[in-house]
């Protein structure tokens, strides 16, 4: 069995090969409504964004949170991840802190996954959520 460090690689006895880390990303995306359709295919997108900015595979992804503001409740996120063949990874939603003003009909996401020491993480935001974070121009 591995061991992990305080800068979290994990290392195993007598390997040595490319070492992983584990990593978080995230994201975000606007539904167009509260609509089941409308939920999954925004969180689809958003979730094969993610997959495919990172190149990632379910057996290096750890969890997935996913979260609602107040007026998506049609369906869940995770739905649409299981859909996209994420059926071995831990998913679960919750909902987002109401703040006056803010953007409306907003599914975030955070990803834990392993990848290689070296991986740059790619967060993705989607269409009108990408004024969630201009501070994050590799996000767009």
């Amino acid at each position: 069995m591995g061991q992990v460090s305080d800068n979290g690689d994990i290392s195993s006895r007598g390997y040595a090969g490319p070492q992983q880390r584990l990593f978080a990303v995230r994201g975000a995306v606007q539904a167009e409504a509260n609509e089941p359709a409308a939920i999954l295919a925004a969180t689809a997108e958003l979730m094969q964004g993610l997959i495919e900015r990172n190149g990632l595979e379910p057996e290096a992804m750890v969890s997935c949170l996913f979260t609602t503001t107040e007026d998506l409740d049609a369906e869940f996120p995770a739905v649409a991840a299981r859909d996209l063949g994420l059926t071995m990874v831990p998913l679960m939603c919750c909902r987002e802190i109401p703040v006056p003003g803010s953007m409306p009909r907003v599914i975030r996401v955070l990803l834990h996954f392993y990848a290689p020491a070296g991986h740059v993480p790619a967060h993705v935001y989607v269409g009108e959520a990408q004024k969630l974070r201009l501070d994050l121009e590799a996000a767009q």
